[in-house]
């Protein structure tokens, strides 16, 4: 029998075929989305989203921002849930199109 370091679960490898899910959340989502947004917005707008372009495309200006989230990971295997909080890192893009306000497009986890 093996024993995960620092969360306590019992594994036995015959059991390893059994899903095993794994969720994660962020602390306040929504005030996380718009301080992304308001980050991505600069004082020096170079216009890229205001360029005639051929009707098939769309002028989009990008902004990204590095900042770091805390949230909860839950792993489910068979009938435990374990609960660790977290704090990484992520990279968010944010995209403006003609006259709209940036919006949070993606993320990515840099850990």
């Amino acid at each position: 029998m093996e024993k995960d370091r620092g969360i306590g679960l019992e594994i036995k490898p015959e059991k390893m075929k059994k899903p095993l899910q794994i969720n994660a959340t962020f602390d306040k989502p929504d005030l996380l989305e718009n301080m992304v947004e308001k980050l991505a917005d600069r004082r020096l707008d170079f216009g890229y989203s205001n360029i005639d372009v051929p009707k098939e495309l769309k002028a989009i200006d990008t902004s990204t921002t590095e900042t770091y989230v805390s949230g909860t990971v839950e792993v489910k295997y068979w009938n435990e849930i374990i609960h660790m909080p977290f704090i990484t890192c992520f990279l968010f893009t944010c995209i403006k199109g003609k006259q709209r306000p940036y919006k949070l497009e993606w993320s990515v986890s840099l850990s």
